[in-house]
């Protein structure tokens, strides 16, 4: 093998597939874990023909023995439709995975990344959100398995890296989008997407004018591998997002300008625990990984909403 063997939990996810990809195109030997809870095997069906890319079912919430140099922890489900729909399995995919993961990480002496989320900041009370913020989070709110579930895999990492000195790396992911989301991922950029091309109302919580800063897939993926590759003193937590900030609305009006669509706005109850606002200082992603993101949000709409196109297309005529 020419590359390093990489394994990938999630990795037939919506951002996992995109790594998988990539790092293969890098030259590494990728192994793709994955339970297909929300992950899909059309996802990487591509890259089943590649000699250098293996594709294995398993629930990273039971140990794992293989042989590899770097692991990616992906594997959990992202959207609130998703994680709340059996918010026990969420916990412990997020708890006991990272510490599988970690053992795992331990035994090889490999390099491990955990995919964190902006999630642990919940309800921020500063803003833009940098990395010393410790949160505002409800720890009993429908949200938690995600929140909780990830603040506890930070804690495992870190500890394990002070008990064990292993190599961590963790990133905060905040909102991302692109090719290969789950029509039915509920959220928001896919509802948008997929309510715009069907014709239905978009659907906006409250009175639209929360925030969010979007990322598009292709842009977080660079900032991943990039993470992974800094010397052992960088262990994170980085956020890795964008830091452009619009609100639903403004989201709205440029997916229906964007797909030409005539659909009607509607306002529902916003969630219980939603974010009023969201928005990463990325000044330590530009310091340590020299990165940040260079795709704007009408050119990634663009993309994903030809993906979303094609999917509910296919999907009509079956």
């Amino acid at each position: 093998m020419s590359g390093p063997r990489i394994l990938v939990t999630g990795g037939a996810g919506f951002i996992g597939s995109h790594l998988c990809e990539r790092l293969l195109d890098l030259g590494a030997d990728v192994l793709c874990v994955d339970n297909f809870f929300t992950g899909s095997r059309a996802n990487v069906r591509h890259l089943l023909g590649n000699p250098n890319f293996e594709l294995m079912r398993h629930d990273v919430t039971f140990p794992l023995y293989v042989e590899v140099d770097q692991i990616y922890n992906l594997a959990c489900p992202a959207s609130p439709v998703h994680y709340q729909h059996d918010p026990v399995q969420t916990t412990k995919t997020s708890v006991h995975g990272a510490i599988n993961m970690l053992g795992l990480a331990k035994r090889l002496g490999a390099k491990i990344l955990q995919a964190s989320t902006s999630e642990v900041y919940g309800d921020p009370a500063i803003h833009p959100q940098v990395e010393g913020y410790w949160g505002n989070v409800n720890p009993i709110g429908p949200r938690s398995c995600y929140d909780e579930g990830k603040r506890c895999a930070e804690t495992l990492f870190f500890d394990y890296w002070r008990q064990h000195r292993l190599q961590i790396k963790v990133a905060r992911i905040f909102n991302t989008y692109g090719p290969r989301m789950h029509p039915n991922d509920g959220r928001v950029v896919s509802n948008f997407i997929v309510q715009a091309l069907r014709g239905q109302p978009i659907t906006l919580f409250g009175d639209g004018e929360q925030t969010r800063s979007f990322c598009y897939v292709d842009d977080l993926v660079s900032g991943l591998i990039a993470l992974m590759n800094t010397p052992p003193e960088v262990t994170g937590p980085i956020n890795l997002g964008n830091p452009g900030e619009f609100t639903m609305r403004q989201l709205a009006e440029l997916v229906l300008e964007l797909t030409g669509s005539a659909s009607p706005m509607e306002h529902l109850p916003l969630p219980i625990d939603d974010p009023r606002q969201r928005q990463p200082d990325i000044g330590l992603a530009r310091q340590h990984l020299g990165w940040a993101p260079t795709t704007d949000l009408r050119a990634g709409l663009g993309k994903a909403i030809a993906y979303f196109d094609k999917v509910l297309t296919t999907n009509e005529a079956n």
